[in-house]
């Protein structure tokens, strides 16, 4: 038994305090976390780990200590904790009553492994000694801004104890009153129930219940709001649109698909369709690829929202019968040097975020056994109290394996986890405008992970593929399994009773049952004669199943609360009743240049931008993540030399044969506001360059899309995203690669302290997934010979607006933003074909930094030096970040038939030296760099360089 739930007669939690044995950097680390946040007299932060235990008198709790609770290697443990320390302030936390709490979850699954058969209560917390001059106001800011979370936590200074679940609710339904209340009375009525329905919406809902000759049920009302909302209907995707001229524009899901369906690829097995896209890999295996953004969860509760991100994107790919075998993140967070005293109410330190952020990504994937392979960080001001967490997986199912319709008759299964009041209203949240009370109001929507109990669940999912056991599946994500079962009883309806839903603790409305988010559950339809095969693999694993309901047939959705109906809804008005919005776009802005582009000192200037926040290394992050795991990664998220030279794109190898898999992310956050069309052809450009640039063939390579931006409702702002559609649909067309998946979150935005509205920048993020015809000619970017040959492939162009080099100088000089390049298409076709003829030795695409900063990253990569000349004007040939262009290292002997192979389109540049020297001769002054001093700036390090 996981939590503090229920009680053992006769009986007080007992605590245990568990301190690592090494423990002095973190506490300097939690030291420093301090003085960034404003409390310059903390020296050290001591923290360990509170396990609080309630048993009968039969469970030897003390032989517990050696064997569950603690490794005698590692720890140090005591059943004694005082309310003071010499010298230092004592604060302990807990987790709010309901809270998943998954380690003691793994503890009670350990005391069941050595022999304890008796009731058991676990619940966890931490105890922090805060060391050092801080005042009681001082304190007051550690405890809410660092140490403990309000949204999912309770603090207390000196001893705390669990506070546990209690039956809360009457189980009640209640009727909503529609009949009569005008368009103010409609609007007050969605406000206060979180329903975030537009006027048109609440009426339509109002007409059919009128039109029924009854009011909905408070049930009812939240299913229709969990199924129109923004996450889950994406109606800003769906409808219909025009420019302010009244030009229309088509539906931008529908030119998505059409593009897709344009561009007509053979090996596409399923696009758009289900909650993962499926390319084929060889004649055995399947892919399938999803990405997901958990934003808002991870604004609020960074380290609960990352790990369910994560865990939720694998139910995804496990949706559709696939296992999964490789997870991504791109993560973006205001600047982790923000000055304390500017963070708006009610809003995390970015660097609270940022690290509770890495550490649920690292702690879901490293746990469940996926390996995370592939990612991007990113910083801009304007996400300081909007991060965005971008979530990807990829998967591996045999051809044809995947079943996806229900039948008559099937029964409505839901296996792994218990449901609890953790998750409510999770999709309404998603699609609504941050403000200084969303920690407040939002602690029911954030979502806790627990990993090992995802892990029973696919085992089971993938033996019951297998065996044949189920005719449809789909994970319990947002909405619960108000969305689950809705969606899979669009076709055919449902009849379900919430009494057999598991429960995590007693008290759940119906309202909250149908709607909660609890993690690690899926739904499925089984067959009758099939139910007890399945219940004997659930067995086997260790996980839950119950048996809610049927697939019936006649087109109505009925959820039963104690065999009374709570919901009984036509499943054409529940999916297809909601009108499409209109919408009308206006040209965006583009904001005033400001500042003059000058250079004087380019090494300098590359110094910089190696070291700035956004181009330089994340290896200290990577590390964290176990990218080894499940022995399929052939190239891995930093390679070369020493092992920290940044590669374009991760090579997987799932198969056994010689076929591997490329994954390769696009994203540049600095574009969207000046061009949102230019924006995305480069994403969409940089992700198919990044793949191809490691070896992936051009013509068999599968997009994804993720949209996060601001207000559509705001003219403008939707201007862009019509913008980045269009750009998004032309790149797509022009290399050949159709989307297979997608994924938008829009309302990004906070209303600040100043009464404003603050929106993230226009962000895509474009996922690649290309096939490597033969992983034995894998290539990457170090360097590697010396005497090669480099080329440059491409054209550089002056288009500075919005680089790097302008981030660096802190301006935004004129210019244009990268545009589109129409040969790049058949220049990556004929790159590809030279790298099958065993004519290129390393790889590495121009982006970020332009070539300055991709002939330096070869050089980290290889140890070795380059000496490179090139003509033209200075800052543009060394900073300008043109799509469509690559370093190449050929062998000298291989050079002219290289320039054959690229028909014209190689310029060389230069040779690699054994000398451990970048040197760039241009028509200006002369870039001459040690390695040794473009590492230490790759890793952040450059004290007194300035551009």
């Amino acid at each position: 038994m996981g939590g503090s739930v229920g009680a053992v007669a006769g009986s007080e939690w007992r605590c245990l305090t568990v301190r690592g044995r090494v423990r002095g950097a973190a506490a300097e680390e939690l030291g420093a976390q301090a003085r960034l946040l404003g409390v310059p007299g903390v020296t050290r932060i001591e923290r360990a780990s509170l396990v609080f235990l309630r048993h009968g008198p039969r469970v030897d709790a003390d032989g517990l200590v050696g064997t569950v609770l603690t490794d005698p290697l590692l720890h140090d443990a005591s059943w004694d904790r005082s309310e003071e320390v010499e010298g230092g302030r004592v604060v302990e936390t807990v987790l709010h009553a309901g809270v998943t709490d998954p380690v003691a979850q793994a503890v009670a699954r350990g005391a069941r492994l050595v022999g304890v058969t008796e009731r058991l209560d676990v619940a966890t917390g931490s105890r922090y000694e805060v060391y050092g001059n801080v005042s009681e106001a001082d304190l007051d800011r550690l405890i809410t801004r660092l140490l403990a979370n309000p949204v999912v936590e309770h603090a207390a200074r000196g001893r705390i104890e669990p506070h546990e679940a209690v039956g809360d609710s009457s189980g009640d339904v209640e009727p909503v009153t529609l009949t009569g209340l005008d368009d103010a009375g409609l609007d007050a009525l969605s406000r206060r129930r979180g329903l975030a329905l537009d006027p048109a919406e609440l009426l339509a809902v109002q007409a059919h219940f009128a039109g029924v000759g009854r009011e909905p049920t408070d049930v009812e009302l939240e299913v229709l709001a969990q199924t129109w909302s923004e996450h889950c209907a994406h109606k800003t995707f769906r409808a219909t649109l025009s420019w302010a001229d009244g030009t229309p524009i088509p539906p931008l899901l529908r030119q998505l698909r059409d593009t897709t369906d344009a561009i007509a690829a053979p090996w596409v097995r399923s696009a758009f369709v289900d909650n993962a896209g499926i390319v084929a890999f060889d004649d055995r295996l399947d892919l399938a690829i999803k990405a997901e953004t958990h934003n808002h969860p991870s604004a609020v509760e960074p380290f609960g929202g990352a790990n369910t991100g994560v865990g939720g994107v694998l139910r995804d790919v496990l949706g559709v019968s696939a296992k999964p075998i490789a997870a991504t993140d791109v993560l973006c967070f205001g600047p982790p040097d923000t000055d304390p005293a500017t963070l708006p109410t009610g809003v995390l330190h970015p660097r609270r975020i940022r690290d509770g952020v890495i550490a649920g990504v690292a702690d879901y994937g490293n746990k469940l056994g996926v390996p995370t392979v592939a990612g991007a960080i990113a910083y801009d001001p304007a996400y300081t109290a909007n991060p965005l967490v971008f979530c990807g997986c990829v998967g591996v199912l045999p051809t044809g394996s995947h079943r996806s319709t229900p039948e008559v008759g099937d029964r409505v299964v839901v296996i792994g986890g218990r449901t609890g009041r953790d998750g409510i209203r999770g999709a309404t949240f998603s699609s609504m405008t941050m403000d200084a009370t969303t920690g407040e109001v939002a602690g029911a929507s954030v979502q806790i992970g627990d990993p090992i109990v995802e892990k029973g669940v696919l085992d089971v999912v993938l033996a019951a593929r297998d065996a044949g056991l189920y005719n449809a599946i789909t994970d319990c994500g947002a909405g619960g399994l108000s969305s689950a079962v809705g969606e899979m009883a669009a076709v055919l309806g449902a009849d379900v009773e919430l009494d057999l839903v598991p429960r995590k603790y007693p008290g759940l409305a119906p309202w909250e049952a149908w709607l909660s988010e609890a993690q690690e559950r899926m739904v499925l339809a089984v067959p009758g004669d099939r139910i007890g095969a399945l219940r004997d693999v659930c067995d086997r694993y260790e996980v839950e199943l119950a048996d809610i309901g049927e697939f019936t047939g006649d087109r109505r959705l009925v959820v039963r609360n104690a065999g009374t109906p709570v919901v009984d809804l036509d499943v054409g008005f529940l999916h297809d009743g909601r009108p499409a919005r209109r919408m009308t776009a206006a040209r965006p802005t583009v904001p005033a240049a400001h500042g003059t582009r000058s250079v004087a000192d380019p090494g300098g200037a590359l110094l910089a931008l190696l070291a700035h926040v956004n181009l330089r290394s994340n290896q200290d992050v990577v590390i964290g993540y176990d990218h080894e795991v499940l022995g399929g990664t052939v190239v891995r998220p930093y390679g070369g030399a020493a092992g920290d030279g940044p590669v374009d794109a991760s090579v997987l190898a799932p198969g056994g044969g010689p076929e591997a898999a490329a994954i390769g992310i696009g994203v540049n956050t600095r574009y969207g506001a000046l061009a949102a069309g230019r924006m995305a052809w480069s994403v969409v450009d940089e992700a198919i360059r990044n793949v191809v640039a490691v070896g992936a063939d051009p013509d068999r390579i599968a997009l994804l899309d993720n949209f996060s931006w601001g207000d559509p409702r705001r003219p403008e702002t939707l201007g862009q995203l019509v913008q980045a559609v269009e750009g998004c649909c032309a790149a797509a067309r022009a290399h050949g690669a159709p989307y297979v998946s997608g994924k938008d979150s829009l309302n990004n935005e906070y209303l600040g302290d100043d009464g404003l509205r603050h929106a993230i920048p226009p962000t895509l993020v474009i996922h690649a997934l290309g096939i490597v015809p033969d992983l034995r000619q894998t290539v990457t970017s170090d360097a590697k010979a010396v005497g090669d040959v480099i080329f440059l492939v491409g054209r550089t162009l002056d288009e500075l607006r919005g680089s790097h080099l302008d981030l660096v100088l802190g301006i935004d000089a004129d210019g244009s933003v990268p545009g589109p390049d129409h040969d790049s298409p058949a220049r990556y076709r004929r790159l590809h074909a030279a790298m099958r003829s065993g004519l290129v030795r390393a790889a590495h695409d121009l982006s970020e930094g332009g070539l300055a900063v991709a002939a330096a990253e070869m050089a980290i990569g290889g140890r070795l030096g380059l000496d490179l000349r090139i003509d033209g004007d200075p800052v543009v040939s060394l900073f300008s970040e043109s799509n469509g262009r690559l370093l190449v290292e050929v062998a000298p002997d291989d050079a002219e038939g290289f320039v054959t192979a690229m028909g014209g389109d190689a310029l060389r540049l230069g040779t690699v030296t054994a000398e451990p020297t970048l040197r760039v001769a241009t028509a200006g002054p002369t870039i001459e760099l040690p390695v040794a001093d473009l590492v230490r700036a790759f890793a952040g390090h450059v004290p007194g360089v300035s551009a």
